[in-house]
């Protein structure tokens, strides 16, 4: 991560514009299809699996601890450590998780062959403290995604 990607990050509106004044597709700087399967997901697809991912996190955490209690913390702190072990276990064998796979798209490394243990965590721990998924570039990827090396994809 350099200043052009932290600069591309407070550009505001123009996110399609490069620092040069350029207009760029999403992508386009990765080397990515701008258009069709391999191209960076749309918004709309990855907002609704992760909403789908949530409702099966709410799930599996409903199962492991029941219920939340007034005052009881231990839902949310499973909500988080599901997430987080789910995304980590499908990431990892997958390359996307049940949602993702639902709306068609998944997680790709960016210049490497395959996606790192230690990245995807990171990026999963990331992506559920919310804040860094929020903040993109115009490639459409989060801090998380940056520092997983990832960029999600249509896969078809």
């Amino acid at each position: 991560m350099d200043r052009k990607d932290v600069a591309s990050w407070l550009s505001g509106p123009q996110m399609d514009q490069a620092l040069d004044g350029t207009r760029t597709q999403p992508g386009e700087r990765l080397g990515l299809p701008t258009a069709g399967p391999g191209s960076v997901s749309p918004w709309g697809r990855r907002i609704i699996a992760l909403g789908i991912d949530w409702f099966v996190v709410l799930g599996v955490s409903l199962a492991i601890v029941g219920a939340p209690q007034p005052g009881d913390n231990r839902f949310g702190l499973a909500n988080l450590t599901v997430l987080v072990v789910m995304y980590v276990i499908l990431l990892m064998t997958a390359g996307a998780t049940i949602g993702m796979w639902l709306m068609g798209i998944h997680v790709l490394p960016v210049g490497r062959e395959r996606l790192s243990f230690l990245r995807v965590v990171g990026r999963s721990v990331l992506l559920a403290l919310v804040i860094p998924a929020a903040v993109f570039d115009r490639d459409r990827r989060g801090l998380h995604d940056k520092v997983g090396g990832t960029v999600v994809v249509r896969a078809r």
